[in-house]
């Protein structure tokens, strides 16, 4: 059974009566919070996987060299 635009609206205003509407807007910043430090997050590890890559690579190639040098 889906609830539709009525049912909707008494669900809204009954969860107004009971939180008030400075929770609500409160529960929202810490959601909002939450998003963005989940996509700083993100975006540091894919840094940190950028920079390992790029070590691995660095390391690589010196130790060719050195091979090269030896050999």
């Amino acid at each position: 059974m889906n609830p539709g635009p009525w049912g909707i609206l008494i669900i809204a205003v009954a969860a107004l009566l009971l939180f008030g509407r400075g929770k609500i807007s409160g529960m929202m910043g810490e959601v909002a919070s939450g998003i963005k430090a989940f996509r700083k997050g993100m975006q540091d590890d894919d840094q940190k996987t950028g920079e390992i890559e790029s070590n691995n690579t660095v390391d690589a190639t010196a130790n060719e060299k050195e091979k090269d040098k030896q050999g």
